[in-house]
């Protein structure tokens, strides 16, 4: 529930802090006073795009600053408890709008996307203004209507799974027959396997190709690099020799100098380590040796390596995943004749899964309309639209294939007076009768928003006398399970509010504000009496006024 509004340099209010309730509360003021602006304000709360315009003139930025108590909100609470958002229970939603363009949003003191905000606001508040109203006539959101009211979320789920499993299976078989003569693609990939596993293509492989390209390219170098080592390491006069005369000499002395000894154990150390490399470089040079024919064929191989990457279109080093890749397929049509056969019987089992789970998808939807359309056509007659007529039709869909949504679409009838034939919502229904039917609907449908607020813009236009006061009357019905703030340009509708706020404007250094004030009892009298007759109030408007309110 909406506990408190703040509002700064937003349109043409500089600073309101409104407190709300539960019940119905009404919003009322002069045309062109503002009214909407608080509806404006919460669907800018609500993630609705931001307009610089909607910055107070003279002023940097506006912002805007809502409170909620979530105790009957428990869907938002876990949305921000999931989004690591929560704070001891509270729920707070800002969002500033500087003059250049740019917007922030927070929730709960913390940063968040605007995504964030519309979608835990979008739990939080349902407005049901001019763009919702005309929401109602878009069919789809007619079909969501329905599914919601009957409450059948297993059924549209079994349908939209069975759905899908059928086009997964159809895509596949698809794919299967786009392969053309399957005979003639295993002989392909065969021809191509062959010629690949030809050649050694894993990546040691190739490696040690290019090792063994790069030592027999330079064998001559090496082989002399060797050699003329081994020459200078080892022989008589060479210095592991001399090594070894040079510790004679110092272990002669070592009695008379023991440091000697350590100097000794460091050449002995040397001295195996040079007899080491003398090995490694001996076993070496015996590898290396002159050979033009296995360059020649070293290079050939080499050369077949980038022609296959060439033809393949893959570098080196992924023909092997090619190859593996190409093999997997050639496996997986060794039975294509079978898988097919499979297929046939898979996609013939999800078409009748999908058949059976959208027969009771439309079964529960036939029910669910009917006493949508009741409902709704008994609220009609109250709301002043007497004779008239709701009907919920089901259409079925021109194809015959599984669809997610089920295999019909709903489309809402209505008839504004007696003897008229039904006809679409979307080509008959005036403004005002449009208004009414919203009205209807969310009565007929009250508990089933996981929304605990309910913000209704004018939704009285075009009405007035008993049908206004019936309007008035629903309203309040609905704020015995619901919260509703009302913006009402009718006294009827006003005097059935628990509580009202009154929207005024006038001049301040030349410039236009609105303010908003709320009202006590005798206030309320006064703007009822307002409504009633106009600027000059009268005795009998405010007499008038009081037996609104002590009526409703």
């Amino acid at each position: 529930m909406l506990t408190r509004l703040s509002i700064r340099d937003f349109a043409v209010v500089a600073q309101a802090d409104l407190e709300f309730g539960p019940g119905l509360t009404v919003v009322s003021g002069e045309t062109g006073a503002g009214k909407s602006l608080l509806v404006d304000a919460l669907g800018f709360l609500s993630g609705a795009r931001g307009d610089a315009g909607a910055v107070r003139h003279g002023a940097q930025r506006a912002e805007l600053c809502a409170e909620f108590a979530l105790d009957d909100c428990p869907v938002a609470a876990a949305w921000l408890a999931e989004a690591d958002l929560d704070e001891d229970g509270a729920c707070q939603l800002r969002r500033t709008l500087r003059a250049d363009g740019g917007s922030k949003a927070w929730i709960n003191g913390r940063s968040v996307t605007l995504a964030q905000l519309a979608e835990l606001a979008g739990l939080l508040v349902e407005i049901h203004g001019q763009h919702a109203q005309q929401a109602l006539l878009v069919r789809p959101q007619q079909t969501r209507l329905l599914d919601d009211f009957a409450r059948h979320p297993d059924l549209l789920a079994a349908t939209a799974d069975s759905a899908r499993r059928w086009k997964s299976l159809q895509q596949e078989r698809d794919a299967l027959l786009a392969r053309g003569d399957v005979g003639e693609r295993q002989a392909w990939l065969q021809h191509q396997l062959d010629e690949l596993r030809a050649q050694p293509l894993d990546p040691a492989a190739l490696a040690e190709l290019d090792a063994s390209h790069r030592r027999h390219a330079h064998a001559a170098a090496l082989i002399g690099a060797c050699e003329t080592a081994l020459e200078t390491l080892g022989g008589d006069d060479a210095l592991g020799a001399r090594l070894q005369h040079l510790r004679g000499g110092l272990q002669r002395e070592i009695d008379h100098e023991p440091r000697l000894a350590e100097v000794d154990a460091m050449l002995e150390a040397a001295g195996i380590q040079l007899d080491e490399a003398l090995a490694l470089l001996q076993r070496i040079r015996d590898d290396l040796d002159l050979d033009p024919a296995a360059l020649v064929e070293i290079e050939r191989q080499l050369v077949r390596v980038q022609d296959l990457a060439r033809k393949h279109r893959v570098p080196p080093d992924k023909l092997a995943a090619h190859r593996d890749a190409l093999a997997a397929e050639l496996e997986s049509l060794a039975d294509a004749d079978a898988r097919l056969q499979r297929l046939d019987r898979d996609i013939a089992a999800a078409l009748s899964d999908w058949q059976a789970a959208a027969a009771a998808l439309s079964a529960s939807r036939r029910r669910a309309g009917d006493a949508l359309a009741d409902a709704i056509t008994d609220l009609m007659g109250a709301l002043g639209m007497q004779g008239g007529r709701f009907e919920v039709a089901l259409e079925p869909n021109a194809t015959g294939t599984p669809d997610p949504l089920g295999s019909e679409r709903v489309e809402f009838l209505v008839s504004a007076n007696p003897g008229q034939p039904p006809r679409p919502l979307r080509k008959v229904a005036s403004g005002g009768e449009l208004s009414r039917i919203s009205l209807a609907i969310e009565v007929a449908t009250q508990g089933q928003d996981a929304a605990a607020t309910l913000v209704f813009d004018e939704v009285d236009a075009g009405i007035g006398g008993a049908v206004a006061a019936a309007v008035g009357a629903k309203l309040r019905a609905l704020g015995a399970s619901k919260q509703v703030l009302c913006v009402t340009h009718q006294p009827q509708v006003a005097a059935a509010g628990h509580a009202q706020y009154r929207v005024s404007k006038a001049a301040q250094d030349g410039i236009t504000q609105s303010s908003v004030v709320a009202l006590d009892a005798a206030g309320r009298v006064d703007e009822i009496a307002r409504m009633l007759g106009g600027a000059d109030v009268s005795q009998e408007a405010r007499a008038a006024a009081k037996k609104l309110l002590e009526v409703s």
